[in-house]
């Protein structure tokens, strides 16, 4: 069992967490935290950027200048992709950027940058994220000491508007719902400052779910 310090909403330590050792992902996983994050940064493309063809580009329905005479190169329409103005040949269409993984795959991508969190001490447990009030103030001086001064993810079961008021105006600092957390908040944030109950919640995604007997 790998043991976590158990710190309240102000910063003072209270105690000890455990987390599981069978749970952790430390031999293997590798390759499918880099497709997990692939795909992640992949399905956040619009894939809206485009460009104007000669046939869809206005004009040019004459030929702008006579076939010979002028000691100019031949010319048919003011929409070729040589002339200023032109169509754009190859240019970008739209189109689905977005990439499929495999639930299983994505399970061990979510476990493996997780164990490598916890291995790292760079997992903090709070009792329970409740603000009082949504002071910036007070949530800076919980967190620094706790140590965390490089940044974090806030990590709880349910976003409460005082915890998202008090964390937006610091910079490096994000909160999550457990449920919602992914593998790319995991790596981007130095520091994930999480409560027991979203604890329990990311234990649970990272378990794999029990086989029906037959």
């Amino acid at each position: 069992m790998n043991k976590l310090t158990l710190y309240n909403a102000l910063g003072d330590k209270t105690g000890d967490v455990e987390f599981p050792e069978q749970l952790l992902v430390r031999r293997r996983g590798d390759q499918a935290v880099h497709d997990a994050v692939v795909a992640y940064l992949a399905n956040q493309r619009l894939g809206t950027a485009k460009t104007k063809k000669r046939g869809e580009v206005s004009g040019g329905g004459i030929k702008p200048f006579k076939q010979k005479g002028t000691g100019r190169a031949r010319a048919g329409s003011i929409r070729s992709p040589i002339w200023r103005g032109g169509g754009v040949v190859f240019g970008p269409q739209p189109r689905d950027y977005s990439q499929k993984l495999n639930k299983r795959v994505a399970r061990l991508a979510f476990a493996r940058a997780l164990s490598e969190k916890l291995t790292a001490g760079a997992v903090i447990v709070v009792d329970q994220w409740e603000l009082a009030v949504p002071k910036t103030k007070l949530l800076a001086a919980a967190l620094k000491k706790m140590n965390v001064t490089r940044g974090a993810l806030l990590v709880t079961t349910e976003v409460s508007r005082n915890l998202a008021l008090a964390a937006r105006n610091l910079s490096g600092v994000a909160v999550a719902a457990a449920r919602r957390v992914n593998i790319y908040q995991v790596l981007r944030y130095p520091h994930l400052v999480v409560s027991q109950a979203a604890l329990t919640q990311l234990q649970q995604r990272i378990t794999l779910p029990q086989r029906r007997a037959s």
